[in-house]
């Protein structure tokens, strides 16, 4: 299927910008349901009119969420003030409902009961969500040089907002941690043995350190059931992989 320019720029200036993937994805999502949704019109043709009638849309036939909704306008406020250069103003369009619900918050035992019912990595991931206050989405993209046992601490590198924290390290995991390093230490050996085991590097950090994307240091704690190729992305660092290591062309 052909990809689309202008969807293709918009895409461009999300990463120049250094908006997250899932981001991405999001607004990318929006952008091309509005664009549908105006009979694949450029939305330089189009302006407050038909943004007003795609929010309300939203909210009186499809009867979404106010995030979803408000995840709509963001996706195309983005797309013209940052992509067309052009400002939406006096837009009035029919917000979608926001339901009243009280809160449900488990307590510790209700917490610790769910987390007693996962089994093996699934166990270790719960456990460090609940003990050191992680997303899933930061706890999937941790690597084994973020875990420091002699500070007692868990460095989060690129989280919500592109911000990086530190975290306290629960004593209950490292035994669990531990183990899980060396799981990933026999399967990141593997790989290399079969010309593989290159983690997912930003390209400029391959052309700075070059072999650190072989490194077990840099790999995931809690890799992927499924082998990860990332050529494109090492042949866009100028760099090509071969048998325990890089070589520079």
């Amino acid at each position: 299927m052909s990809k689309s320019p202008f969807i293709e720029y918009v895409r461009t200036i999300l990463r120049t910008k250094r908006y997250s993937i899932k981001t991405e994805k999001a607004y990318l999502h929006w952008i091309r349901r509005f664009i549908y949704f105006n009979g694949k019109r450029h939305p330089k043709d189009i302006g407050e009119l038909e943004v007003e009638q795609f929010l309300s849309h939203l909210a009186i036939a499809l009867k979404v969420s106010p995030t979803t909704q408000n995840q709509a306008l963001c996706a195309i406020i983005f797309m013209y003030r940052h992509v067309l250069n052009m400002d939406l103003t006096n837009m009035s369009f029919k917000f979608a409902k926001t339901p009243v619900r009280v809160p449900e918050v488990l307590s510790h035992n209700d917490a610790i009961a769910v987390i007693d019912k996962l089994r093996g990595v699934h166990h270790t991931i719960g456990t460090l969500m609940y003990g050191a206050g992680f997303r899933i989405s930061e706890v999937l993209k941790l690597r084994v040089k973020d875990f420091d046992f002699e500070r007692n601490t868990i460095f989060i590198f690129h989280s919500k907002g592109q911000k990086d924290r530190v975290t306290m390290f629960p004593e209950l995991t490292k035994t669990e941690i531990t183990k899980q390093i060396q799981k990933v230490e026999c399967i990141h050996q593997k790989d290399i043995d079969e010309e593989y085991g290159l983690s997912s590097l930003p390209p400029a950090l391959i052309r700075k350190y070059g072999k650190a994307a072989t490194n077990l240091s840099w790999q995931y704690i809690f890799p992927s059931t499924t082998r990860c190729v990332p050529l494109t992305m090492a042949m866009y660092a100028g760099i090509t992989f071969t048998k325990l290591g890089f070589e520079r062309p």
